[in-house]
């Protein structure tokens, strides 16, 4: 069977450790900006056009976007919202993480480069 690099694991393990350091220390139920410093990051169009900026809320070593929730529970929205913010930048790795769900709630998602017309432009 062929082993399969994922990208930045290094870097990917070391921040699951965090993160989950982090609910450990300080519980679930904390309003999101207690965990949270947003980073503006531009996006753009397929044809390479600057057309705006998100926010999430952490960028680490410009390499892994990491939006932070505190809700209930983990929705669809919140997914869409990070894929939407890695589909329309550089940034190939994100990740969800929402420390008030029963459980730490992680979740890794992904969108290569060679998907991001305005990257070979």
């Amino acid at each position: 069977m062929a082993r399969v690099s994922l990208l930045y694991s290094e870097l990917t393990y070391k921040l699951r450790g965090i993160f989950f350091e982090i609910r450990n220390n300080y519980g679930p139920g904390q309003k999101e900006n207690g965990y949270e410093k947003e980073k503006s990051i531009n996006i753009y169009s397929p044809d390479n056009k600057k057309v705006g900026i998100y926010r999430p809320d952490f960028v680490i070593d410009d390499k892994i976007i990491i939006e932070i929730k505190s809700s209930r529970f983990a929705s669809r929205l919140d997914e869409k919202q990070l894929y939407y913010y890695l589909r329309n930048s550089k940034y190939q790795v994100g990740f969800l993480i929402n420390f008030s769900t029963p459980k730490l709630y992680t979740k890794r998602i992904i969108y290569t480069n060679n998907r991001k017309p305005f990257l070979s432009v």
